[in-house]
């Protein structure tokens, strides 16, 4: 459920009518739900209420200033993947024993100044990050809390570009070196055991995947206790999916991924970490944009729209489906390509697909855009970034402005030599 709905013919973003947001923002806009935020939250813990858990958010879903300021205030950490996430993260109010950070590629400068500021635990990827790490805590005097993040080569059934729990994906250690692993990180003065961590991919559709990945991890924490190594977290990622297709989607509700996760991990006295970013956000936020032209070719119909490809980047990056509704609601009537201004082929929406008779300045709400849209934008053909909308009952507030295209330009420095 999200807080999108018609009342008396318009569409609304809880009691605000996106009419009246488009008038005074102008199109295309995010628009998020302050309501469907707090709830998916409320829905998770309840979920996983029979079981010790923590709930870190995924930054990289959507890192808004005033979308980690909400959160925050329910008590959520935070998983990032970058120093500048974990800067927004402390700004937002999180603190530093709230935070994990994760990612392959984590710089000995991000590994000092995550130490120094204050970390919940590293989700160590590689034996090289474990060195470096080892050698940045001796220096600081400190021991970094740790828990490797392991790839239990399970195919997560999702899009090839978003799996991450195969072997030949780039993420983790390989589970059979694990014990091997975990052995040599025991012996360094700087590294301080925590747990196992683990996430084998996004927008999951079925819980099979999870199930076979936990049983490997739970098998594996139960060795390595036998190891003698004090196992007290299991870090199970993010990865849940959720309807872009609202008619005919059914992925796995957090309820039921809660009963799974509870049913497998209630008897190792541990805590339960997951990391959703897309479950929480995803149906939290909408895409305005408006009709700019109507287009007749010979065997189809285009509606070109103010949105393009560098606003919103999962249809053309991973072929993704996202539903569009009129504003103005209205019966579908006839089959177009929706496709953006940008001067590039792979700027389509959607192809044939059913639509009412729009007209030009119409808007449009694609659903479903309330992560992985803002954050991933661009300003290719020099396109400003859109401003983003946070609405809460009858009120919105702009919380990232548009910028003008002048001010895309001074950000560039002309050398003095030409």
């Amino acid at each position: 459920m999200d807080h999108f709905q018609y009342k008396n013919g318009v569409l609304f973003a809880e009691d605000v009518a996106l009419t009246e947001i488009a008038a005074a923002v102008s199109t295309p806009c995010y628009i998020y739900s302050a309501a469907t935020v707090k709830r998916h939250v409320d829905v998770f813990e309840t979920a996983l209420a029979n079981i010790d858990h923590k709930i870190f958010y995924s930054v990289k879903a959507n890192s808004n200033q005033a979308v980690l300021s909400l959160l925050a205030k329910s008590s959520v950490g935070m998983d990032v993947v970058s120093i500048g996430e974990y800067k927004r993260a402390i700004a937002a109010g999180v603190a530093g024993d709230h935070i994990v950070f994760s990612g392959v590629g984590k710089t000995r400068e991000e590994l000092r100044y995550a130490l120094e500021n204050g970390i919940y635990q590293f989700n160590v990827e590689s034996e090289n990050e474990l060195e470096a790490l080892n050698e940045i805590a001796i220096s600081l005097g400190m021991r970094a809390p740790i828990s490797f993040r392991v790839n239990p080569d399970v195919d997560a059934q999702t899009h090839a570009k978003i799996s991450t729990g195969k072997a030949e994906n780039k993420f983790g250690i390989p589970i059979a070196l694990a014990p091997e692993i975990y052995a040599r990180a025991a012996k360094m003065d700087g590294i301080d055991i925590k747990g196992v961590d683990t996430h084998i991919g996004s927008q999951l559709t079925s819980l099979a995947p999870f199930e076979q990945a936990f049983e490997k991890v739970k098998n594996l924490a139960l060795k390595l206790r036998e190891d003698g190594h004090k196992i007290d977290r299991i870090d199970l990622g993010g990865g849940l999916g959720i309807p872009y297709a609202q008619s005919n989607e059914n992925p796995p509700l957090p309820m039921d991924y809660g009963v799974m996760v509870t049913e497998k991990f209630k008897d190792m006295d541990v805590e339960i970490g997951i990391e959703p970013g897309r479950m929480i956000m995803g149906n939290s936020g909408i895409l305005l944009t408006s009709v700019i032209y109507l287009k007749r070719a010979v065997d189809r119909n285009f509606l070109i729209i103010d949105a393009a490809m560098n606003d919103l980047l999962r249809p053309a990056m991973y072929e993704a489906h996202h539903d569009f509704v009129p504003v103005i609601d209205q019966a579908s009537s006839t089959n177009m390509d929706i496709v953006g201004p940008i001067c590039e082929t792979g700027d389509l929406f959607a192809k044939s697909r059913p639509l009412p008779e729009f007209n030009e300045g119409d808007l449009v709400a694609i659903r479903t855009a309330g992560a992985y849209g803002a954050v991933m934008a661009s300003e290719y053909n020099t396109r400003p970034l859109i401003p983003e909308v946070l609405v809460s009952g009858n009120r919105f507030d702009v919380i990232r402005k548009r910028p003008s295209v002048e001010d895309i330009i001074a950000r560039d420095i002309v050398p003095d030599w030409i």
